[in-house]
């Protein structure tokens, strides 16, 4: 069932953030069809875990009576989602304005990396160039070294999916009480910068270099990093409070030396050898039968084959299989409305006349469209 159970959502295909997005609102609930281009119906592809939860339908949307056809499932639609380039929407007869014309109560969520307007507006983008402009890249390298991406959970599926998808949940919210739709705006560097308000905080507060790898949470601190353990793996520690400190001291065995201050910053690369020391002399199984489960704050770093296997993400079912392919349950979490995988993948197009009789329109007028070669 889900807490957005009988929201009704258009989402226009497209990849990564958008699918995320669309993916997160059907694990709660909410109803969610895919657009997907023609040309691209019935093809399987290597199976698409973001494209979980939803049906498909296919529609030409080159051809008059396929955007038609759209305008009408619009019409019963709650939200409408899409990632196209600003402009694209509106060439293909299916923008804002449309849109809000044929159904007044319709939010209208738009991401893109750079924004509807701004010099950089339709300029080509990845992740890796929206944190880039906010500030976040330069900050995730260790001291010395060159930045790394944070794979692309920052930009695409932090600063994107997930601010779309409260953006989208805040607007549904408001119109309840309005009755007006609106447009939601989210951009992939607004939601990159959002997601660092409380670095530039620190910054401003002086507690914050721009030099990065020398700050309490970019490894520039010695309690709080990854380290090698003896067989090659590693372990996690994040003990950044004094008696969360004092209790890796104590487990690791470095409470018996003259250390100095925790947070004496000019002792910080000395103390980041030691401790480095100390855990290669175990293994990492070692340190978790030592740690795992105490207030040192520590975890082993897993693989993506041995986190599902955990004993605390095994005990949550923090994890689902779904036609084979093991994937993350969704989340979060509610005690009364409990979200799930409504279904696996649809193939492009599967659903085609499934959803269009089941949201208003008859046989006759499904047999037509396909004849017009508007849907498959």
């Amino acid at each position: 069932m889900g807490p957005l159970a009988g929201i009704k959502i258009i989402e226009f295909a497209g990849i990564g953030p958008g699918p995320f997005c669309a993916m997160l609102l059907s694990d709660l609930g909410a109803e969610v069809v895919r657009i997907d281009r023609l040309e691209v119906a019935g093809k399987r592809s290597v199976p698409n875990v973001l494209l979980r939860g939803r049906r498909s339908v296919a529609v030409d949307l080159k051809n008059p009576k396929g955007v038609e056809a759209v305008l009408r499932l619009i019409e019963r639609a709650d939200a409408l989602t899409e990632g196209f380039r600003p402009g694209v929407m509106e060439r293909i007869g299916l923008g804002p304005d449309v849109c809000l014309k044929r159904n007044p109560r319709l939010v209208y969520g738009r991401m893109t990396g750079w924004g509807q307007e701004g010099p950089l507006a339709l300029a080509a983008g990845h992740d890796i160039n929206y944190i880039a402009l906010t500030g976040a890249l330069r900050s995730i390298a260790r001291r010395g070294e060159k930045p790394v991406p944070p794979l692309n959970l920052v930009g695409d599926f932090g600063g994107g999916a997930l601010y779309l998808a409260v953006g989208v949940l805040a607007a549904l919210l408001e119109a309840r009480t309005s009755g007006k739709g609106q447009v939601v705006d989210a951009a992939m560097v607004d939601g990159a910068a959002h997601l660092m308000t409380m670095f530039y905080e620190m910054r401003a507060t002086g507690i914050w270099s721009d030099e990065p790898g020398t700050n309490l949470l970019d490894t520039g601190s010695h309690f709080y990093d990854a380290y090698e353990t003896r067989d090659g793996k590693y372990v996690s520690l994040g003990s950044i409070e004094p008696k969360f400190y004092a209790e890796l001291l104590s487990l690791s065995g470095l409470d018996k030396e003259d250390l100095p201050a925790q947070n004496d910053r000019a002792q910080w690369p000395a103390l980041k050898e030691r401790v480095a020391a100390v855990i290669r002399t175990k293994t990492r199984d070692e340190w978790c039968r030592i740690m795992e489960g105490s207030d040192v704050c520590f975890a082993p770093v897993l693989s993506l084959e041995e986190a599902p296997a955990h004993p605390h993400n095994a005990r949550r079912k923090a994890f689902v299989e779904v036609e084979g392919v093991v994937q993350p349950a969704p989340a979060p979490r509610f005690s009364r409305t409990p979200g799930g995988v409504q279904r696996p993948p649809a193939i492009p197009g599967e659903h085609t006349r499934e959803v269009l009789r089941a949201w208003g329109f008859t046989s006759e007028e499904v047999d037509g469209l396909a004849a017009a070669r508007a849907i498959v």
